[in-house]
């Protein structure tokens, strides 16, 4: 069975080395290990170091060095809007006081369907409608990236110290991106 072991975001995704999609909800979007099956019947193991997030444009890398895109499918959710931004921060902060899963853009507000949650927004004056789109939720303040494939070999040129030796050492991580990925480093 392929492997996927590294995660290529949305910007450096080339498309001719896409082999398959797989449409995921933001749950499936947010694994480390599990055995998958895209839409057009690869299967496959998602074996990633550390659980991550994937966004829709992403890519897995499989073992083969070929390409699975990702699409995050529509899900059933509340749209909750207000008629001026301080009001909707208002909402915002109530909902993130109870640890509620959120999508958070300039205009609305996503969260999963919950009658409790509707009532309670609606009661703070913020109108709250049924629609159905991917879902993003917001990854908190403490969010870690997880294995990206970009390679850097840094290599080490042999230098005087003196009369005291200084080993250099070889290393390599992995990540493949492009320029303004988001990954907290220069290219």
């Amino acid at each position: 069975m392929n492997r996927a072991i590294l995660i290529v975001r949305k910007l450096a995704v080339k498309p001719e080395n896409i082999i398959d999609t797989i449409t995921l909800d933001h749950q499936d979007r947010h694994r480390r290990r599990m055995a998958m099956k895209a839409d057009g019947g690869l299967e496959f193991l998602l074996d990633l170091g550390n659980a991550a997030v994937l966004e829709d444009g992403d890519a897995l890398k499989l073992d083969t060095g070929k390409l699975v895109r990702i699409a995050a499918k529509p899900e059933d959710l509340i749209e909750i809007t207000t008629e001026n931004p301080l009001r909707l921060m208002k909402v915002a902060w109530h909902l993130g006081n109870r640890h509620v899963p959120a999508e958070v853009t300039k205009d609305a507000i996503y969260i999963a369907p919950d009658h409790v949650l509707v009532e309670m927004v609606r009661g703070l004056g913020a109108k709250a409608v049924e629609i159905k789109r991917a879902f993003r939720p917001e990854q908190g303040a403490y969010h870690e990236h997880a294995t990206h494939d970009h390679g850097h070999a840094h290599d080490h040129h042999d230098h005087g110290h003196g009369d005291h030796k200084h080993d250099h050492h070889e290393h390599d991580h992995q990540h493949e991106h492009g320029h303004a990925c988001g990954c907290g480093h220069e290219h």
